[in-house]
């Protein structure tokens, strides 16, 4: 098993397919995941029918949540996040990955910032920017093809706010929400960090941190008021 900060120097299918600690595709949790989104496919389904199913289930299945993120290391284990209702890109792309190695999948991890260009009054005043650092997404190689893909907005939330909502047919990548409906920018890739084997925790805490330090306490006054507790420091990212 890879620890958490080793990038892969290469994209090669073969590096992606086994457990990592945070990508812990072979844990109870993610395989129980998997074997809920497969249910409905017959035996003999190819492993391009089964990344689209779960993409659909990450995607749909984890409602997108922008404004609360796990504050620990502990809450972007996939096990974890399999538990979960809601998560936001980074969450669901480790899921992602997890339950697509779980199928036998290769599937990485991948990182980039983008900017947000119709970005929400509340969301733009806690995060004091329009650039997303650590946008997450997967790379995942069927038939010898790798694709790139990002199950963070779900259906239900594109329709209310007028997105295109990403759909992955196995054949194309299923990555960019460019424009929304009416043809405005929407999401532009401005930095892509490359592919990792396991989210860089440590260093992935550090930077959200720091970059959205108004969002960071947000998150300690609404863990420490779920939880009754005054002392919001240790809730604090390492």
């Amino acid at each position: 098993m890879m620890t958490a900060t080793d990038k892969m120097p290469s994209a090669r299918p073969e590096d992606y397919l086994s457990a990592a600690e945070y990508v812990d595709s072979d844990s109870p949790e993610v395989r129980d995941f998997t074997a809920a989104a497969l249910r409905n496919l017959a035996p003999d389904a190819s492993d391009t029918d089964k990344a689209i199913c779960l993409f659909d289930a990450v995607r749909d299945g984890l409602r997108y949540d922008p404004f609360t993120f796990p504050l620990t290391a502990d809450g972007y284990r996939a096990s974890v996040i399999a538990k979960s209702e809601t998560g936001f890109c980074v969450p669901k792309a480790i899921l992602l990955a997890a339950c697509l190695r779980a199928a036998g999948i290769p599937a990485a991890l991948g990182f980039a910032d983008v900017r947000n260009h119709l970005n929400t009054p509340k969301l733009a005043n806690l995060m004091e920017t329009d650039l997303f650092i650590y946008h997450g997404y997967v790379q995942l190689w069927l038939d010898g093809k790798s694709y790139k893909v990002t199950p963070a907005f779900n259906t239900e939330l594109c329709d209310r706010f007028g997105v295109k909502p990403l759909v992955f047919d196995g054949k194309s990548d299923a990555l960019f929400h460019e424009f929304n409906k009416s043809d405005q920018r929407h999401m532009e890739y401005v930095n892509d960090r490359g592919l990792f084997q396991d989210i860089p925790i440590d260093q992935f805490l550090s930077d959200f941190k720091k970059t959205y330090p108004k969002l960071e306490a947000y998150n300690l006054e609404r863990v420490a008021t779920e939880n009754g507790v005054k002392d919001t420091d240790k809730f604090s990212a390492p």
